[in-house]
């Protein structure tokens, strides 16, 4: 039984090329090029105005990979047209975020200042010293960015001090109870 995301075919926009080369899948826009190596068990086939990822042969693999195959190149056509990006907010006293060059540098409560270069095809940009944006046209990329950075103070469930996604609940925790002593 194929699969539901992986029936519909991604329409191509103007402006973009999707190309086949073997088990690779490049996508070429105006926000840049992407490259996709295809797993077993799904064909793609290029035509003019779209791509169509069918499933070819049977078993779990076939199944699994085809949704994704689809959903991945789907990413690749809206990444290079439109872009993606994630949002991070940073909470705490003299926490702060500077932007020098490729390198963002974070105050995060350590001893130390944290160095982090962006990778290529990664655009950070800081719009205050507590709220700082990743973008790029890859997804996955932007996402494992995003991640990387929140991962040197992730948010605490008492204060809420720490580095977390623009919008991202924060379940917090009572303290210490306030009480007598028990004798």
């Amino acid at each position: 039984m194929p699969s539901r995301v992986g029936k519909k075919p991604i329409p191509i926009p103007s402006g973009v090329t999707v190309t086949r080369d073997g088990r690779a899948v490049r996508v070429k826009g105006p926000k840049g090029e992407l490259a996709f190596t295809m797993g077993h068990g799904v064909e793609v086939a290029v035509e003019p105005k779209e791509v169509v990822v069918t499933q070819v042969g049977g078993g779990k693999q076939a199944l699994a990979m085809h949704g994704t195959t689809r959903a991945i190149i789907a990413n690749m056509v809206s990444g290079v047209t439109a872009g993606f990006s994630k949002s991070l907010e940073i909470t705490g006293t003299g926490y702060r975020a500077q932007l020098a060059g490729r390198k963002l540098t974070l105050q995060l409560g350590y001893s130390h200042p944290i160095e982090y270069e962006a990778p290529a095809g990664i655009n950070i940009t800081v719009e205050s010293p507590t709220k700082l944006s990743v973008s790029g046209s890859n997804k996955e990329l932007v996402g494992q960015v995003a991640a990387n950075i929140r991962g040197y103070r992730p948010p605490e469930p008492y204060k809420g001090k720490g580095i977390k996604y623009a919008g991202e609940y924060i379940r917090r925790k009572a303290g210490k109870a306030a009480g007598g002593k028990s004798a």
